[in-house]
C-alpha cells in the first residue's frame, strides 16, 4: 500500500541522522500544473529503539501542539535519541496556513477522513499516508489537539478503549505519564468514531494518545507546558529520550463521555448565553444556557438543561449559533480499577 500514495518525500526513514525536510502533497492548480504543497517532517534517527509519531496541526486552528512539537523538534539533538522520533507539527498544512479547522483545498476535515484514498482528494492523501507509511513505523502515536475555534476545552488527555484488557491497561498508563489533569476514555461518541488518526493507529496495533489543551483558536500557557513535559515523560519512557530531565507527573482523573445524553446541542439559531463553565460540574436537569433572538425581540429566549451530570469538558467559543452546534459535552468519573472502563 506504501507504494500506491502520491505523497513523496527526500528523507530516508530508515537513514541515521536528523533530517528535516517535507512531504510532498501533490496539487495542481491554476497557477501551478505540477505544483506540490508542503508538509514539514523532521525525522531523527539513532540507533535501534522505538519509534514515536508526534503530530499537530491535525486541525489547522489548535495551536499548542504546532508549537510544542516545533520547540521539540529544534531542541532535539541527535545524540540524544534513541530508536526514532518523526515529528509533524503541521500535518493539515493548508489548513495551519488558513488558520481553520477544515482545508481550504477541499473542505476536508483531516481527523474525520481516515484512512484515507491514495488517488483522493488532498485531505484523503495525508490520511492515506499516514495510515499505509508513517502508522506503520510507529509504536507509540501521539496527535495533540485543542478545541480550535468552535470550542473552549479543559486541559485533559484521551484514549480510544482498548480492545484487549492488557492494550488498555497500556493505554491507561500512557495518560498516566502524560499527567494531563483529566484523562477520558472516548470512543468518538459526537465525534469521528472509527475516522480519526487515534483510531487508524489503533486499528494498526500503534499505541494512540490525544489531547484537548485549550481552546477557542488561541493560545493556552497551561496546554502548551502539559504538551512539552507530558511528550518528554511519554518519551523517556519510550526508552527513546532516555536522559531528559522530567518532572513527575501529576495525578489525573479518569473519566468517559456516557453517550449522546452527555451532549448539548442547539436547537435554533440565535445567540448563546452559557449558564455554566468548563470544569465545573452540573447536574442533570440544571440550566445550561440560553438562545437568544435579537431578530425577534419579543420573542422569549429558548432555554436548555443538561440530560446528565458530570464535569464541563468543553463548552462553544463563538456566541452566534445554529442549529445542530454542539453548547456543551460532560464527564463522568470512572473507575479504572474494574472492567467498567474497558467497556464505557
Amino acid at each position: 500500500m506504501a507504494g500506491d500514495t502520491r505523497i513523496w518525500t527526500p528523507i530516508d526513514y530508515d537513514a541515521v541522522g536528523k533530517q528535516s525536510d517535507c512531504l510532498r502533497l501533490p496539487h495542481s492548480s491554476d497557477l501551478s500544473a505540477y505544483g506540490w504543497i508542503p508538509i514539514p517532517l523532521v525525522c531523527i534517527k539513532n540507533g535501534d529503539g522505538p519509534t514515536a509519531l508526534l503530530i499537530a496541526g491535525n486541525h489547522g486552528d489548535e495551536y499548542e501542539g504546532q508549537i510544542a512539537l516545533s520547540n521539540l523538534a529544534r531542541e532535539t539533538q541527535l545524540q540524544q535519541v534513541s530508536g526514532r522520533l518523526l515529528i509533524l507539527p503541521a500535518l493539515n498544512f493548508p489548513a495551519v496556513v488558513a488558520g481553520r479547522r477544515v482545508s481550504p483545498l477541499d473542505e476536508g476535515n483531516l481527523n474525520r477522513s481516515f484512512p484515507g484514498n491514495a488517488a483522493g482528494s488532498p485531505t484523503e492523501m495525508i490520511a492515506h499516508y499516514v495510515c499505509e507509511v508513517l502508522i506503520p513505523m510507529a509504536d507509540v502515536v501521539v496527535d495533540l489537539h485543542s478545541g480550535g475555534r468552535s470550542l473552549h476545552y479543559v486541559t485533559s488527555a484521551l484514549v480510544r478503549p482498548g480492545r484487549t484488557s492488557d492494550e488498555h491497561e497500556k493505554l491507561l498508563r500512557l495518560m498516566r505519564l502524560f499527567g494531563a489533569p483529566i484523562s477520558f476514555v472516548s470512543d468518538g461518541t459526537g465525534g469521528g468514531g472509527l475516522t480519526t488518526l487515534a483510531a487508524a493507529a489503533q486499528e494498526r496495533g500503534a499505541l494512540a494518545l490525544t489531547t484537548e489543551l485549550g481552546g477557542g483558536a488561541t493560545l493556552s500557557r497551561e496546554g502548551l507546558a502539559l504538551a512539552e513535559a507530558g511528550l518528554k515523560r511519554l518519551l523517556k519512557d519510550q526508552g527513546i529520550l532516555r536522559d531528559v530531565a522530567v518532572e513527575p507527573a501529576s495525578p489525573t482523573r479518569f473519566m468517559t463521555v456516557k453517550g449522546h445524553s452527555a451532549f448539548v446541542y442547539a436547537r435554533d439559531r440565535g445567540i448563546f448565553e452559557p449558564a455554566a463553565d468548563i470544569g465545573e460540574e452540573v447536574e442533570s436537569g440544571q440550566i445550561a444556557g440560553r438562545i437568544h433572538f435579537p431578530d425577534l425581540p419579543t420573542r422569549e429566549p429558548e432555554t436548555l438543561f443538561f440530560e446528565s451530570s458530570g464535569l464541563v469538558a468543553c463548552r462553544r467559543a463563538p456566541s452566534l449559533t445554529d442549529r445542530g452546534d454542539c453548547l456543551f459535552k460532560l464527564m463522568a468519573d470512572i473507575d479504572v480499577s474494574s472492567d467498567r472502563a474497558l467497556h464505557a
